[in-house]
């Protein structure tokens, strides 16, 4: 029987340095920050793929998404894929869910007609449902009700803000008003809530995947979160001088921002009032972080509980002058990511080097004691939570982005392109990161002179070499990791046998 408990947390569109411990200049998260100094905080953590779906396959795998495939919110995940809930069954643990893990499901094994193939919300298998909050939020609606709340039918409308003040909210922004339910009873006060009680029904070692909506739009908080941060102290964005100019840097930014995602038009102070909403959000996060960790030790459990903190993919928040986590910048791939050991550990330390999404599970595995299954990309991140240095590891972050829409083809009118083109690859390695299109110009920025990628190197001579390198760098990546499951076994006149690339 298993003796370790398993909390893996995951927030949703979560920017890699709203943590006061990476030295935020606004949003303070003192019980995240903690967290840190009880276990391992990754700096130069990055999801493998957006948006949602996508992410989570990865997350959830530990494979690439050049293997899964489950490039779009609705594209199915093949079922013959293991994860890391599937894989924690075998060590006696029933790992359950209070949140969403949105994994299209594989409408092979289901029968035509299913219901289950209506949605791309599906759950990730393995996981034992305890609490679904799909965007139809029924269960949480439910709990509004009875807690008094006139319910809209379409669960979208309960996230309008309150509008009695109208001229603050024309001064400060549509976000600045606060949502029409309390704090104790927003979304991530009942997920929390949810938790707590499950965990006080454990008799044994149990295993909660607890999935966030936040601070994922929209971007409307409750009292008092909603003003808890100053528009007027905001960081700015990183972008060119306008939106028309950031269109002409490449094909897909200007069709892009063509799109609904673009904040071009919106008001300089209203965009500054999001990001304040957005923090204010994050805000409560660490608030309700700090009542179960409260709890864990309250209750004498927080020593034998491994916690894993992490977010499905990140936000651009008005940087390049869109918002939402598409494309290939940064803000939308890097992530934070926490370890904190169950017993002892390396407390406090931070790791510099490149992690992955790919390697959270083999590193689940690896820690409750069970094999890491052929198929993952990913490494267990085990040694630096002893405290070590692997002997060796990636010198990149490596990451996908998949832009085709299978029902409507825009972007295939837009940019001249067919279906299996629409996606990239990138490689972001210390100094230079590469992005390789399918079907249009590359992207090469140099991100010690550029941090925030705005200038491309792609058409300069004097970076061809580096081009070239880079270039062989993500092919010799993608070659390696190609699909392995069967492919470290031979048969032989005595049986299979079995060899481990890694």
């Amino acid at each position: 029987m298993p003796d370790i408990n398993v909390l893996f947390i995951t927030g949703d569109q979560w920017r890699y340095d709203a943590l006061s411990c990476l030295g935020h200049p606004v949003v303070a998260t003192p019980h995240f920050d903690a967290l840190a100094r009880d276990g391992v905080l990754f700096k130069r953590h990055f999801t493998n793929a957006s948006p949602c779906g996508p992410s989570r396959s990865s997350l959830h795998t530990g494979l690439y998404l050049m293997t899964h495939r489950s490039g779009r919110n609705g594209t199915p995940l093949d079922a013959r894929f293991t994860n890391w809930a599937k894989e924690l069954r075998k060590a006696g643990y029933d790992p359950t869910l209070i949140g969403y893990t949105d994994i299209s499901p594989d409408p092979r094994v289901h029968p035509q007609g299913d219901p289950a193939l209506k949605s791309y919300e599906g759950v990730l298998p393995g996981l034992t449902p305890h609490l679904l909050m799909a965007s139809d939020r029924k269960a949480w609606l439910a709990y509004l009700r009875r807690h008094g709340y006139d319910v809209p039918a379409v669960a979208t409308e309960l996230y309008t803000p309150q509008t009695e003040d109208m001229a603050m909210a024309e001064k400060r922004g549509p976000s600045f008003p606060p949502a029409v339910f309390k704090a104790e009873h927003s979304d991530t006060a009942f997920v929390t809530d949810t938790a707590l009680e499950f965990i006080a029904q454990q008799r044994g070692a149990w295993c909660l995947h607890l999935s966030h909506l936040r601070p994922h739009p929209p971007f409307v908080a409750p009292a008092p979160w909603h003003d808890l941060y100053k528009p007027e102290k905001m960081p700015g964005s990183q972008r060119q001088r306008s939106a028309e100019e950031e269109a002409k840097t490449h094909p897909w930014i200007a069709h892009h921002l063509a799109g609904k995602m673009s904040v071009g038009a919106m008001p300089e102070h209203h965009q500054r009032q999001a990001k304040a909403t957005y923090f204010g959000l994050i805000a409560e996060m660490d608030h309700h972080l700090g009542r179960l960790v409260g709890h864990l030790k309250k209750t004498g459990q927080y020593e034998r509980t491994l916690i894993v903190f992490t977010s499905d993919h990140g936000e651009m928040l008005g940087d390049h002058w869109y918002a939402g986590k598409d494309g290939f910048y940064d803000p939308a791939f890097r992530v934070p990511m926490i370890v904190k050991p169950a017993g002892g550990g390396a407390k406090g330390a931070v790791v510099e080097e490149f992690t992955e999404h790919v390697d959270v599970m083999p590193t689940l595995c690896d820690l409750v004691g069970l094999e890491v299954p052929d198929q993952v990309d990913g490494v267990s991140l085990r040694p630096f939570l002893e405290g070590k240095l692997p002997a060796t590891w990636r010198r990149a972050a490596h990451f996908e982005y998949d832009f085709r829409e299978v029902v409507d083809g825009a972007p295939e009118r837009a940019l001249g392109l067919r279906l299996d083109e629409c996606c990239l690859a990138v490689w972001r390695g210390e100094r230079f990161k590469y992005v390789h299109f399918a079907a249009l110009p590359p992207l090469l920025f140099d991100l010690n002179d550029d941090p925030n990628e705005l200038r491309n190197l792609a058409g300069s001579p004097a970076h061809q070499g580096t081009m070239l390198e880079a270039i062989q760098a993500l092919l010799s990546h993608r070659l390696v990791h190609a699909e392995r499951t069967l492919t470290g076994i031979h048969l032989t006149s005595e049986g299979p046998i079995r060899r481990r690339g890694r």
